[in-house]
């Protein structure tokens, strides 16, 4: 159960410039009122998940330059990492994007993908 992890792994396929929408509904069903927040008796704001870590690596089939020059990259940051997670308290560790995942060589992004892995893993080791 994810009440009960340290961290959050979301490792996803970019459609659209943001997240799939099977995993947008889980974030809405899961991070919900009550639970991931909370609005206290001054109708302000309570984050309810500043212990939860989270680790975001979005795969993208376009480049970087398109990235930037469209800000599509700003703007998943700005949805994602502050609209959602930042929004419930939780600590946004690492927020990547691993691009170009259609032209690339494979062994270039299992290289990249390792080389995440582990760091993801000494993050939450020392964090702990």
């Amino acid at each position: 159960r994810v009440d009960r992890a340290d961290a959050v792994i979301l490792v996803y396929p970019v459609f659209w410039w943001s997240m799939p929408a099977l995993l947008k509904g889980w974030i809405d069903r899961v991070f919900a009122n009550g639970w991931a927040f909370d609005f206290g008796a001054d109708a302000k704001l309570v984050k309810k998940l500043d212990r939860l870590r989270v680790h975001l690596i979005g795969v993208g089939g376009a480049d970087a330059r398109t990235y930037a020059r469209h800000g599509y990259a700003d703007a998943m940051k700005t949805q994602i990492d502050h609209g959602i997670f930042d929004y419930c308290g939780a600590q946004v560790v690492t927020s990547q994007l691993l691009l170009e995942s259609e032209i690339q060589d494979p062994a270039v992004h299992l290289q990249v993908a390792h080389a995440l892995g582990r760091g993801l893993y000494r993050q939450d080791v020392e964090a702990v």
